[in-house]
């Protein structure tokens, strides 16, 4: 029978609604063009006459799902539990209608959860206070870890039947509640995709994923289970609390390791500590890739893995870490597999022992073990397959269990193998389960109790408990607050979310390779960025049996008096500690960057700390000082003694002969260059600086006039005046004087105080009108030598001024390599020895003849000498004829 006109209007009509409530997928038409699309739709099977009223809808495949149902109720909670661990390969057969595939690998961690859902609402059905005149039934579908079968349950779910006709629901019976679950993240992700196109509600108890918290995407999901925000930020302080600064991560390749690891990197990395390695668990583990994942475990310097995988994926990994002895490595576990019963297997404690991680926060539950002792096998398929997983079991290790249990009854031994029953910190994830359940039961409570004319929908109505909307179930679950029982915690969600609290669990092995969960420490927040941590470090046992903490660095700390040298191409965790240049410090562990030690300070041995500088100068009473004294002490009083030996010989020949003026004037300038130089030693001062320059200044200059009077007599040439000098000297002090100054250049570690010249120019005019007077001095005795004249001093001089310029050119290299208090010992070296060289060489030949020949030192002997023939070579001027008793030879040594 064809379709009529007003029959396909109604149709189109109702096409038109669906599609702008988004119920079917024709959402990129406009509403025009769709309802024209309609329309002649409608035509064309009115025409050919090839559509019936009755229903045209074709079956594609069917879904294999394993499921606990009682929808004989007045309302009906759905469940979603990974009851096995993965699909079962093969290949499929295409010539009879497609089956989707079953499922193996039996869970008993996630069995028990199941359990525990069926549980709770067997409990809220007993209870007179909560939903007292509605009671709840269930549809619980295993996803089988698999997003595929996560979704055929969703849409099996939605549809009310055991295939799915998407956008109607075509059973009948007791109004849907709300979906708890649907296990790991990834399949709460695919589901919630799903619920969230029709508004309904779904409370996850083990989806932790961060990438859920997005109401943009995921309007109806709320959990009961901490976001892995707080999970994330909790084992970055675990990591920084021990002072892990090199640490490895191993994620699964699902949403729920990517975002998890991720998170966990942007806060270590951001607070200095690096990442050796971050490897990746795939999903479908290959003997390949778990190869690759445990060579880069042995292979890495790193002591602290970070792993975020659920016990499925880590399973694979953790037998091959086994098989290969991996040690000495501790292990920071997510809540996903902290307290599984399927990574607890034979031979771990080596490898895993002392493993720290994060559990859900535990609750005794009441009632509950004794339920899951009571489970019928054949109540159920699931349960039936429990049953005989357990029995396969039991053909390897009954004897050693049952002779442990053996005041037990013999189901307790089959439970504890199967891991069924364990301690109490096992439940980790059973309370989230609980509290899920519940939080469905109050908002169905509230809304069943709506007063009417205060409800909160459309003119203040309320929703039917017998006929409810989803959406509107929807807003009774997110204002939902309610006391979980038996454990006095209070539940509400905060944009679907609930707070953070975990407790951190230490793995402990006894003597016999049994393991205990121990509870070390709590994390505690609403908000990660205000959360505490509170971690008891004397109660934890590490790898190895070790109780100090281990350490995990790329390099050892740099100690202070080092600082960090980066090493090019490596992470900034991996450094050389290289110590810290003379005069710059660092006084605190790691430091970045040295200190420069200030002006008067240098740095001490091991760089760590900045210390005063050694003050130096040539002091009175050291070694050096005083032997300097001495020596300028014993020249001046020499020099005192030739004057009085020429006064007391005043009026004798040889003393008239040297003009005594003179003589006595180029003693005193003696004098005064030998006590000038005790002025150089002690600690500098403005009186002491200018008095040794000075004194020096004007003591040679008035040596050096005096000689060139002397010499310079045999051709009628006068001295020049001193005072030039003086008044020289006279501008300086005034103008530019010398002055006390502390060199902290020439040496690292020492200030040495020196005096200052005050004025280059100044010091060079007048240092330099000495040595013009010195280089006169010693033209005018040079040429003078030869002369016919008295006693002359012709020959002393000139060697006197040998001497002098000897010891002045050699003082100049001596001075500039030498530092400190030497250089000055160095500069009164130069005067003592140019001032005794003056004092022997000229003074000496004359105090011989007055104290040890006073019979040469008569006028015949003063009296001029002839002129040497020409030709001669003789240099010698004797005192005396060939007749004298005095040896001409030893004469004229003497007195030239």
């Amino acid at each position: 029978m064809g379709i009529k006109g007003d029959t396909c209007h109604t149709y189109t009509h109702h096409l038109l609604s669906a599609a702008a409530r988004d119920l079917i997928p024709l959402t990129h038409l406009t509403s025009m063009e769709l309802h024209r699309f309609l329309l002649g739709l409608c035509a064309f099977l009115q025409a050919y006459g090839s559509v019936s009223t009755e229903s045209t809808c074709k079956l594609k495949a069917k879904f294999n799902l394993n499921s606990y149902k009682d929808v004989k109720k007045k309302v009906t909670v759905g469940g979603m539990f990974s009851v096995h661990q993965r699909i079962v390969s093969g290949t499929r057969n295409t010539s009879t209608l497609p089956v989707s595939s079953g499922c193996e690998g039996f869970n008993f961690r996630t069995f028990r959860w199941t359990q525990t859902m069926l549980f709770a609402i067997q409990e809220i059905n007993a209870r007179k206070d909560l939903l007292p005149n509605t009671d709840l039934g269930y549809v619980i579908y295993d996803s089988c870890f698999t997003i595929s079968k996560a979704v055929e349950g969703t849409l099996t779910y939605l549809t009310g039947q055991d295939v799915a006709v998407p956008n109607y629901r075509c059973g009948s019976g007791a109004p849907l509640a709300a979906l708890v679950g649907a296990g790991g993240s990834d399949l709460s992700i695919a589901t919630a995709r799903i619920l969230g196109l029709y508004h309904f509600p779904q409370v996850s108890y083990f989806s932790s994923c961060s990438a859920l918290q997005s109401k943009f995407q995921f309007p109806t999901f709320l959990r009961t289970i901490p976001n892995d925000q707080h999970q994330s930020k909790a084992m970055a302080k675990l990591v920084l609390h021990f002072g892990w600064t090199w640490v490895g991560t191993i994620a699964a390749d699902d949403d729920y390791g990517k975002y998890g690891i991720k998170e966990f990197k942007e806060q270590v990395e951001e607070a200095g500590v690096c990442i050796s390695f971050s490897e990746t668990l795939p999903t479908v583990a290959s003997p390949e890739d778990i190869a690759r994942v445990v060579d880069t475990v042995v292979d890495s310097t790193a002591k602290i893995i970070v792993v975020f995988a659920s016990d499925v994926n880590l399973n694979p990994l953790i037998a091959e870490l086994v098989r290969n002895n991996v040690t000495n490595r501790t292990w920071i576990a997510s809540e996903a597999w902290v307290t599984s019963a399927l990574i607890n297997q034979p031979g771990i404690s080596s490898v895993l022992g002392g493993t720290l991680g994060f559990g859900v926060r535990r609750a005794e539950i009441p009632g509950l073990q004794d339920y899951l002792l009571r489970l019928d096998p054949y109540d159920n398929t699931l349960t039936e397959e429990f049953w005989e997983t357990v029995s396969s079991t039991i053909t390897v290790l009954a004897n050693s269990c049952c002779r442990k249990f053996a005041n037990t009854a013999g189901v307790n031994c089959i439970l504890s193998i199967s891991g069924i029953l364990s301690e109490p910190m096992v439940y980790v994830h059973v309370p989230s389960v609980y509290k899920a359940v519940y939080a469905v039961a109050n908002a169905l409570h509230n809304l069943e109790h709506c007063v009417v004319g205060q409800g909160p929908f459309n003119k203040n109505s309320c929703a039917d408990i017998s006929a409810f909307e989803p959406w509107q179930l929807m807003y009774y679950l997110k204002n939902v607050n309610f006391t979980v029982p038996h454990t006095a915690e209070e539940i509400y969600f905060d944009q679907g979310e609930v707070a953070g609290y975990y407790d951190i669990i230490n793995w402990q092995f006894n003597d016999d390779g049994e393991l205990s969960y121990v509870h070390v420490g709590n994390y505690t927040g609403k908000d990660p960025s205000t959360a505490k941590m509170e971690i008891w470090n004397s109660s934890i046992v590490w790898n190895n049996g070790q109780f100090e903490p281990p350490r995990s660095v790329c390099s050892e700390n740099c100690a202070p008096g080092t600082r960090k040298g980066i090493r090019q191409g490596e992470p900034v965790c991996c450094f050389d500690c290289i110590p810290c240049a003379d005069g710059e410090i660092s006084n605190i562990t790691n430091a970045r960057e040295c200190i420069q030690c200030g002006e008067d300070y240098w740095s001490n041995e091991v760089r760590d700390l900045c210390i005063p500088k050694i003050i130096e100068f040539l002091a009175f009473g050291e070694p050096l000082g005083i032997t300097l004294i001495v020596i300028s002490a014993f020249g001046a009083l020499i020099t005192i003694g030739v004057m009085v030996v020429f006064l007391l010989n005043l009026g004798t020949p040889l003393v008239k002969a040297n003009d005594p003026l003179l003589s006595f004037s180029l003693l005193f300038s003696l004098v005064v260059t030998f006590l000038c130089s005790i002025v150089y030693l002690g600690e500098p001062a403005p009186w002491s600086c200018m008095t040794s320059q000075v004194a020096l200044a004007l003591g040679f200059a008035l040596c050096l006039a005096s000689l060139m009077g002397t010499v310079g007599s045999g051709y009628q040439a006068r001295p020049p005046p001193s005072c030039v000098q003086a008044a020289a000297c006279t501008v300086w002090l005034i103008i530019l004087p010398p002055h006390p100054v502390k060199n902290t250049a020439a040496q690292n570690v020492k200030i040495i105080l020196e005096c200052d010249v005050g004025s280059i120019v100044f010091i060079c005019c007048i240092f330099g009108y000495d040595m013009l007077l010195a280089l006169v001095a010693f033209i005018f005795a040079f040429m003078a030598r030869k002369l016919e004249d008295h006693f002359s001093e012709a020959k002393c001089v000139t060697f006197g001024m040998l001497v002098f310029f000897i010891v002045w050119i050699s003082f100049i290299p001596a001075y500039l390599s030498t530092r400190g208090k030497f250089m000055v010992a160095v500069q009164i070296f130069a005067i003592l020895a140019s001032s005794f060289g003056l004092l022997a060489c000229i003074f000496l030949p004359k105090c011989y003849v007055l104290l040890v020949k006073p019979e040469s030192n008569t006028e015949e002997l003063m009296k001029p000498r002839p002129k040497p023939r020409e030709g001669s070579t003789g240099t010698s001027a004797s005192l005396a004829s060939s007749g004298t008793s005095l040896n001409a030879t030893t004469a004229s040594t003497v007195i030239d």
